[in-house]
């Protein structure tokens, strides 16, 4: 793997803690205060936040409150502001929000996609492509993350060519743009430039996005596989935040702030200012109750300088 010189480049990150990260908690999280931290977020230089989630409240009660965060933050037009859906009464839900984005998940994993939606592959891309025509005169964007792209913990590795051929049934059906996902992070380096590079090559015209998962320790490295394949669009969450219930050994999501420092380091244009980040990130294990497993937000950043230590 060699390192690009970055010499300004543009990348766009997209914060998911809001849904990804809150929809995994015990602790119901006060309506007021994922209104405060979205639009802390949005002041921050994101591309864009995955918001909340229009599934079933009874499915996902720590996200009941979809539609009062949607109505009630402040939107930046820079930012774009993205939810999940998982049929089309949660897109009629989120259409009445106005948002700007809906976000259409199901597996790459057969066995993965009926333990976490209890339907088949086959069953969920019908009801996508429902969803996807519900919305065909509405102007909003769609995007499609496919899980377990990378491995499955019940199934082990998943052909690339299953996983491009979702793509493809996707981009048919009018998807704008794709996630391809790490659930549980089984991705490793060489994996992630193999997969990227041929992803690049076959849907040129859509938005991909990569999401890793810091289980093993590899989402930065597997971050800079991708750069250098050309992905431009990662996902991650404040202070590592998430994880997968149905997903065995899934631990959090790439860490935000983690990510944030290194790229601005090695010079690429994210768009987000690391203190402020860290501002954010430092009230969250408050917020949830519980401490995360961000390193920066323990380090400090890499220009932080200390005095002398005094011998004993």
């Amino acid at each position: 793997m060699s390192l690009q010189v970055a010499n300004g480049k543009k990348l766009y990150i997209q914060e998911v803690a809001p849904r990804d990260g809150f929809q995994n908690e015990m602790q119901f999280i006060d309506t007021d205060q994922k209104i405060a931290l979205v639009d802390r977020l949005s002041d921050a230089g994101y591309a864009k936040i995955e918001v909340t989630s229009f599934t079933s409240p009874k499915a996902i009660p720590a996200l009941r409150d979809a539609e009062e965060v949607m109505h009630r933050i402040r939107r930046n037009p820079d930012v774009v502001y993205t939810v999940l859906v998982p049929n089309v009464r949660g897109a009629e839900r989120a259409m009445e929000c106005k948002v700007d984005e809906i976000n259409l998940v199901m597996s790459a994993s057969e066995t993965h996609n009926r333990a976490n939606l209890r339907m088949t592959r086959a069953q969920s891309l019908a009801q996508l492509a429902d969803v996807i025509a519900s919305v065909s005169s509405e102007r909003v964007a769609i995007n499609v993350s496919l899980s377990t792209v990378f491995g499955c913990p019940m199934e082990g590795d998943i052909d690339p060519y299953q996983v491009f051929e979702l793509v493809g049934r996707f981009a048919t059906l009018g998807a704008h743009g794709v996630t391809l996902c790490d659930t549980t992070g089984m991705a490793y380096p060489s994996q992630v430039a193999r997969i990227a590079r041929e992803a690049r090559k076959l849907f040129p015209k859509l938005a991909l996005t990569l999401h890793f998962h810091d289980t093993r320790g590899m989402a930065l490295a597997n971050t800079l596989a991708a750069l250098d394949e050309g992905i431009e669009r990662f996902d991650a969450s404040l202070g590592g935040l998430g994880g997968c219930p149905y997903a065995p050994g899934a631990s959090g999501n790439a860490c935000t702030e983690d990510l944030v420092h290194m790229l601005n380091l090695m010079g690429y244009d994210t768009g987000i200012r690391e203190q402020e980040l860290l501002d954010i990130a430092s009230g969250l294990p408050g917020l949830i109750g519980h401490e995360l497993p961000g390193h920066l937000n323990k380090a400090g950043l890499r220009s932080r300088l200390h005095s002398v230590p005094t011998r004993c």
